[in-house]
């Protein structure tokens, strides 16, 4: 999943992408609306968080854009002011789900992760292919019952792969769900992380390379 924090706060924007980015997620940060929504006609995203006080342009107008550009991207609006009207006016705009600040991290993650799973056809929250059951939720993974340790970027390449229901998923694709945009050796990192997977998993094999296109999980 693809997350872009928009927060003009340098160390709240820092302390929110680092806590996603350990539970898997792809983060990028934008300092001002206008910084994310050039950074949104570059890649998509799943969940936009975005901070309604910005300078240069609103938070507001940044989540009309996302509305009037019918994007899938979903916004999950922070704010200082939390008040029953302030967050039926964020709502008003598009704003799919709306929380004040201060916050637990706990809860902005339960919300993102919720928000991510509207961004795409609805899934069960627990993906299941050939003997592989992801847990989403509690980011658990494990094969015929057996637990796998997995790094975030282990878990996150499994669970696009498994979002495709044996689709085929290009490198490319996986580059753009999960890594992050400043990762400058993301071609090699997919080869490296899927050989990590592969290993993981175990036997008999059940990622499957297609040449020329990408990769999926054998039925």
């Amino acid at each position: 999943m693809r997350v872009l924090v928009v927060e003009d706060e340098a160390f709240l924007a820092e302390m929110i992408a680092e806590g996603l980015r350990r539970d898997a997620l792809a983060v990028d940060i934008a300092a001002d609306g206008l910084e994310a929504l050039r950074k949104m006609q570059l890649g998509e995203y799943d969940v936009l968080v975005l901070d309604r006080d910005l300078p240069g342009m609103h938070g507001d107008d940044v989540c009309r854009r996302v509305v009037e550009q019918r994007l899938m991207t979903r916004v999950l609006m922070l704010t200082a002011a939390g008040t029953v009207r302030d967050r039926v006016e964020g709502l008003g705009l598009g704003a799919d789900d709306y929380l004040a600040k201060p916050f637990a991290y706990d809860e902005l993650l339960a919300r993102v992760l919720a928000l991510g799973r509207r961004a795409r056809p609805a899934l069960p929250p627990v993906l299941e292919r050939a003997g592989i059951a992801l847990d989403t939720a509690r980011r658990q993974a494990s094969r015929d019952g057996r637990h796998l340790q997995l790094s975030r970027k282990e878990f996150a390449v499994l669970e696009a792969l498994l979002r495709a229901e044996g689709a085929v998923v290009s490198g490319e694709d996986l580059i753009e769900q999960v890594w992050e945009e400043n990762t400058s050796y993301r071609t090699n990192a997919v080869r490296v992380t899927l050989s990590k997977l592969r290993a993981k998993l175990g036997e008999p094999p059940v990622v499957e390379t297609v040449p020329g296109s990408g990769y999926r999980i054998a039925s």
